[in-house]
């Protein structure tokens, strides 16, 4: 089993979750139901799908749990954009999510490219047989 602690993506995405708690908490209550809610599962999305695919036997659920996580990243990502052009969010708390989540988007995309690529590695193949020497043989 992996360990998601060992990830940098994961512990920057751990904390993503507890800052979007702390800013949603500050949401009009017209947004608690809408962008508040939409957000927070995003958000806690990734985290539990790093979570989730460490767990995993093989590489080939380890990717898709990845690849599950970065679509919640990328979803989580442009919900913090829409909030902060409605004006809901806004200082340097809120900037510091939106940057961090330009970082989870891309270290996730860049963690599941490499484990796809060692998925799709091609099996090694056998050895050629040896020929006989010369003199030796049929």
């Amino acid at each position: 089993m992996r360990d998601p602690n060992k990830l940098t993506v994961f512990r920057l995405a751990h904390q993503q979750v507890l800052d979007v708690y702390r800013l949603t908490a500050a949401l009009p209550d017209a947004e608690r139901y809408h962008l508040q809610l939409q957000l927070r599962r995003a958000a806690v999305s990734v985290s539990t799908n790093i979570v989730e695919g460490c767990a995993r036997a093989s590489r080939g659920e380890y990717e898709h749990f990845l690849n599950i996580a970065l679509g919640s990243a990328v979803e989580a990502a442009y919900l913090m954009d829409v909030a902060s052009e409605l004006g809901l969010f806004g200082g340097d708390a809120a900037e510091e999510c939106r940057k961090r989540s330009t970082v989870i988007v891309r270290a996730l995309h860049n963690l599941h490219a490499s484990v796809r690529v060692l998925d799709r590695e091609p099996p090694r193949e056998p050895p050629a047989p040896r020929s006989p020497e010369p003199g030796q043989g049929p």
